[in-house]
């Protein structure tokens, strides 16, 4: 399959022999025959494509940038190059409530289909905002993801709270056998912190039905599903309130920023005066509750935590909003190429891996890729992380120790207790991003690279257990 460590992936046309793969089955991984045929490979751009002569001589090397985000259309470039001439930067520096800020809130609650929305300086403030204006107080325990970004715990932490961790399953979402059961062993806890981690929907039905039954607060992470549907709604909906981020590698590029969208008038209100609508300053928001909602909430006893986003922000992110749509089918094109191609390559290669599928009543937003590596040792899996990094792609596992979506590298939240499951899974999960600034054939070459970084490692040790040295999740 190789000559000088260098990848032999098939002929265009070749037919594959059936041999066994790997399909997830009711959770589980089985083998079962399949032939398949391999597509045409298309010449990448940058002199690497893969339709070459020789293909035990093909060595798979992607050269661009990954650190590629949306770009702002011209429109919100104009739109900020005006405002930094006139001056007009702060939200509430203006006689009306036609603020750029308003507009791209309107904007907003439109596509996603909220009643309110608040534009704020970063997407952990709209989940800590979402907290406090939900209830959650100083001494208060939530219920949240053990597979999350970092900042998710953060907010918790920064509204006095601290965090009861819920398993995640090898799909990388929330484990709802697990929530029913914390549920039953954590009475006092009130609140559920639900992150969408890459924009991954657990059975969103069955969250929302465990927490009825237990009198369980809902809130929704959703800086990684702006653009992903439940049922033929956007997520964020089965929540008192969600929250989105606009961070640069978000679906929308502001560069930090963030929104929190809700259809509880009284968290609306809570959360614009927290952020720093002091006053009467709530009269120059649009996507807001009606002025005796504010008057009756007891706003001075609100802190004012400063928390805004400014017009210049708002102006970029305007035109981005109205393009989504647009966005979201392109990556889920994207997604599905790169992962047609990588599937069809890796069982040619012999790998063992399984890209999970998604809940059937999701509408995805694909802008990212991740994988599991089955059978594979902890060794096995470093050696092919660095072998695909060696060939240009800035690929990661979830349980490397440096990664912020380890949750033992959380320690600002103290003793942190042993969640068995995720870290089988994430020690194991590849993660990978889609450049949304590659082209086709960029994607074709790095669906190349990462299935020829299997060579490098032979068969699957089959462990009885994948564990990890201790020091590697420390």
């Amino acid at each position: 399959m190789a000559l000088n460590g260098t990848a032999n992936l098939p002929l265009p046309g070749t037919v594959l022999p059936a041999r066994p793969r790997l399909a997830k089955i009711r959770g589980r991984c089985q083998r079962q025959p399949c032939g398949l045929k391999v597509q045409a490979y298309t010449q990448n751009g940058n002199g690497n494509g893969a339709a070459l002569a020789d293909p035990t001589k093909f060595n798979p090397v992607l050269t661009k940038d990954f650190c590629a985000p949306w770009t702002v259309p011209e429109s919100g470039i104009a739109d900020a190059l005006g405002l930094m001439a006139s001056g007009d930067l702060f939200r509430y520096n203006r006689n009306d409530a036609n603020s750029a800020a308003s507009r791209a809130e309107v904007a907003l609650s439109e596509y996603t289909g909220h009643k309110y929305c608040l534009a704020v300086n970063s997407g952990a403030s709209a989940i800590f905002l979402s907290l406090v204006s939900a209830g959650v107080k100083p001494g208060d325990k939530v219920f949240s993801n053990a597979l999350t970004f970092g900042a998710v715990p953060s907010a918790i932490h920064h509204a006095g709270a601290s965090v009861e961790f819920v398993e995640s399953t090898n799909a990388y979402v929330l484990d709802t056998e697990h929530l029913e059961k914390k549920c039953q062993e954590c009475p006092d806890v009130r609140f559920l912190l639900i992150s969408h981690m890459r924009g991954k929907l657990a059975d969103m039905d069955e969250v929302a039905r465990i927490c009825d039954k237990y009198n369980v607060t809902l809130l929704e992470d959703c800086a990684h599903s702006l653009g992903v549907f439940w049922d033929g709604k956007h997520s964020g909906h089965h929540g008192v309130a969600c929250c989105i981020s606009t961070q640069a590698y978000k679906m929308l590029n502001s560069g930090e920023g963030g929104f929190m969208l809700t259809n509880d008038p009284v968290i609306a209100a809570k959360a614009i005066v927290g952020a720093g609508g002091y006053e009467k300053l709530y009269k120059k928001h649009i996507a807001t509750p009606p002025d005796e909602v504010f008057e009756s909430i007891g706003k001075l006893k609100i802190p004012n935590y400063s928390m805004r986003m400014s017009n210049l922000h708002a102006a970029v992110l305007i035109p981005q909003i109205a393009v989504v749509g647009d966005r979201v089918a392109l990556c889920n094109r994207r997604y599905d190429r790169v992962t047609a191609r990588f599937e069809v390559a890796a069982q040619r290669v012999g790998a063992s891996m399984e890209v999970p599928a998604q809940h059937p009543k999701v509408g995805p937003c694909n802008d990212s890729l991740q994988f599991n590596l089955i059978g594979y040792s902890w060794e096995q899996c470093q050696a092919y992380l660095a072998n695909v990094k060696a060939r240009g792609v800035p690929v990661s596992v979830f349980g490397a120790h440096d990664n912020a979506r380890n949750y033992r590298t959380w320690e600002f939240l103290g003793d942190l207790p042993v969640m068995a499951q995720t870290d089988h899974i994430i020690r194991f999960a590849v993660d990978v991003r889609l450049p949304p600034q590659f082209d086709n054939e960029d994607f074709d070459l790095m669906a190349d690279c990462l299935a020829a970084g299997f060579l490098s490692i032979g068969e699957p040790e089959q462990l009885s257990k994948q564990e990890a040295p201790a020091a590697a999740l420390a």
